[in-house]
């Protein structure tokens, strides 16, 4: 059964997402709540927390096929779960795991400034994910 993916940083990026993912999902604009994204620690992209009151706004690719998770999973790596969330529309969202909350500014990240400055060093680093292979548990 294909489920949502809620994306809030580099996967905003349709084209991203496509190469990720290898799909091309419909998608719209959504919020997060009581969570806080902030930037990690010597990277461009950013990470989300569980925080009491907080909102995170990104958007959501509907009904995201099941081969797709495999490759989503292996790129966002160790540092990040799936979890699920119900707030009007269940869906899944990548949360830095608790060994990793460390890694997490306080400092909000943003889209425009990734796309304007840390976009090209982001696909630097990830050259080759079109051809992902789903991670080993």
């Amino acid at each position: 059964m294909p489920m949502h993916l809620f994306a809030y940083g580099t996967l905003m990026c349709e084209d991203i997402m496509h190469k990720v993912s290898a799909c091309r999902p419909a998608h719209a604009p959504a919020t997060l709540g009581n969570y806080r994204r902030g930037r990690i620690d010597g990277e461009v992209y950013p990470g989300v927390v569980a925080e009491q009151g907080g909102l995170v706004r990104g958007i959501v690719y509907f009904d995201v096929p099941a081969e797709a998770w495999a490759r989503l999973d292996a790129f966002e790596g160790e540092m990040y779960y799936r979890c699920g969330d119900e707030i009007s529309l269940e869906a899944e969202t990548y949360v830095v795991r608790p060994q990793f909350v460390h890694r997490l500014l306080p400092v909000e990240w943003s889209l425009a400034e990734f796309l304007e400055s840390g976009r090209q060093r982001f696909e630097a680093g990830y050259a080759g994910f079109e051809q992902l292979l789903p991670r080993r548990s």
